[in-house]
């Protein structure tokens, strides 16, 4: 039975599925990296570091953290902040190289802002 998929589930099966071809090349060369997981509303944004061979979340940090004390999750500064803190997690977890899975959004706004935190707090994609 053939399932119809609406277009932002397709644009996300797209990215994966890249994600996943990388991920069969290099484990040839070397191990698996995991990937940094991106999801945002209209008022947060979240992001994981998954293992996908383990099936494992590692780190993990949203513009809801305590921790990070914001008024407003939804502008380009919380999602810096969020990248900053799921680095620093991350780093706590043994993990720098990750790849960067921006699910069906654009690389752009608050998603690329996350990017960017996280490669300012140290990992590398």
């Amino acid at each position: 039975m053939s399932v119809k998929l609406n277009s932002s589930e397709r644009r996300t099966y797209r990215t994966r599925n890249k994600l996943r071809r990388v991920n069969i090349e290099q484990n040839a060369v070397r191990e698996v990296r995991p990937r940094l997981s991106v999801a945002r509303s209209n008022k947060q944004i979240y992001a994981q570091i998954i293992d996908d061979v383990k099936g494992v979340t590692l780190a993990s940090a949203s513009s809801k953290d305590p921790e990070l004390k914001l008024k407003k999750g939804w502008d380009v500064d919380a999602a810096q902040k969020v990248g900053k803190l799921v680095a620093a997690r991350a780093k706590k977890a043994g993990v720098e190289l990750v790849q960067f899975d921006r699910g069906q959004y654009r690389y752009h706004g608050r998603v690329k802002a996350l990017a960017e935190g996280a490669r300012e707090g140290g990992l590398q994609f």
